[in-house]
């Protein structure tokens, strides 16, 4: 971390006075800043094994579900999309929309509208905050949807929620090949996001 900040690197959150949006813009360019519940976060850019899952998931979803190709279209599908949620300001790896909720992408720099799912890949520096921290704010505003991938373990684990809470789906692990809602009309090959297929 660049020193003059604020940011205290051993825990990755704002001290002393209440951050703001400046706070998020004058970060540097390798990190991700997130505002949640009054706290800055601040996360490494992230590792080659979770670039790889992330793009990897992005190409798989985006022919059939963001353009139809191959599949039902219907998607507004977006890697690392800015979101300002009330308060707080997220940053998923990705996120879609139903296209009957946001036919396309505003002309802004930053989404207000929930997404209807997002996926989070996780790495040894987020996955802490990625599960206790914004899964809440997700449910908050009503991501029907929440995938969060580990390349590392190799997991996939698929949430919906349920009212004000996630349920687990199931988890899948491995090599295997499955279906996922909300995009289980895809056969997604678990190798191609570990980078083994």
């Amino acid at each position: 971390m660049e020193t003059g900040t604020g940011v205290e690197e051993h825990r990755g959150v704002m001290a002393h006075k209440p951050p703001t949006y400046a706070d998020l813009e004058a970060l540097p360019d390798h990190v991700v800043g997130e505002l949640i519940a009054g706290e800055l976060h601040v996360s490494p850019r992230p590792a080659s094994p979770h670039t790889v899952a992330a793009s990897v998931l992005g190409f798989e979803l985006g022919g059939p579900f963001h353009r139809g190709r191959g599949g039902p279209g219907g998607w507004l599908l977006l890697d690392e999309p800015e979101l300002h949620l009330g308060q707080d300001v997220l940053v998923p790896d990705l996120a879609g929309w139903r296209r009957e909720r946001m036919p396309r992408a505003p002309r802004a720099a930053a989404f207000t509208l929930a997404p209807d799912w997002v996926c989070e890949v996780l790495s040894p520096s987020t996955a802490t905050l990625d599960r206790a921290v914004k899964l809440p704010v997700y449910a908050r505003e009503g991501v029907r949807h929440v995938w969060l991938l580990d390349p590392e373990a190799r997991m996939l684990e698929v949430f919906r929620l349920e009212g004000t809470r996630y349920s687990l789906l199931v988890t899948h692990t491995g090599m295997a090949r499955v279906r996922a809602e909300p995009f289980e009309a895809l056969e997604l090959e678990l190798a191609a996001l570990w980078d083994e297929a």
